[in-house]
């Protein structure tokens, strides 16, 4: 009779996270660190299938969706080029000003290019309707928009989103990139500010 090798159970998020100086906040894990490279790998395969033949142009929206980027780059297996964009619409509150401030611009034209925005939420939909506007007028082949999040309970405007990630209810995410006051980006996971 064969014995079965027993292996060990993955290691599982960290069940909450302490902000330096803020005694009683906690951070409670949302979206593992696993469904995170899983989905990231289903969006890179759509990805990689829609834009067989060509070079993708990806542009990285500074900072929260770097991580998700690097990622979604690896998981792609078309030529592709980066550019990255600075934004800023939170400063350090948890909802959005809606006031969008370009800090980071790309810095090779757009023109004629086939471009995938690549950003890490989609709440109120200003600041990804604001990018896309601006890089539509610099003329690129094509322009899509992928998410790793959406909050469409918070949509103040409608933005299509060809490549989302994941759609979430109202609550305040960090982890995994995003951040508030620039704490809790090196979460390997997306977990909710209590």
């Amino acid at each position: 009779m064969a014995t079965r090798k027993r292996t060990a159970a993955p290691r599982r998020a960290r069940r909450t996270a302490t902000a330096p100086g803020r005694a009683g906040t906690h951070v409670r894990p949302l979206i593992s660190a696993r469904a995170l490279r899983a989905r990231v790998r289903t969006l890179g395969r759509r990805i990689s299938r829609d834009y067989a033949g060509r070079t993708l142009t990806m542009v990285c929206v500074l900072k929260g969706a770097v991580l998700f980027f690097s990622d979604l780059v690896r998981a792609i297996d078309v030529p592709v080029e980066l550019e990255f964009i600075g934004v800023t619409s939170y400063a350090n509150a948890t909802e959005s000003s809606g006031e969008v401030r370009i800090s980071t611009d790309v810095a090779r034209p757009l023109e004629g290019k086939d471009v995938l925005l690549v950003e890490d939420i989609v709440d109120t939909g200003l600041t990804a309707a604001f990018l896309l506007s601006l890089l539509q007028a610099r003329a690129p082949r094509s322009l899509a928009l992928c998410t790793l999040l959406e909050k469409p309970s918070r949509a103040r405007t409608r933005v299509d989103i060809a490549y989302r990630g994941f759609v979430i209810d109202d609550v305040f995410v960090v982890g995994y990139g995003l951040d508030w006051a620039e704490r809790w980006r090196n979460l390997p996971y997306l977990g909710v500010v209590d």
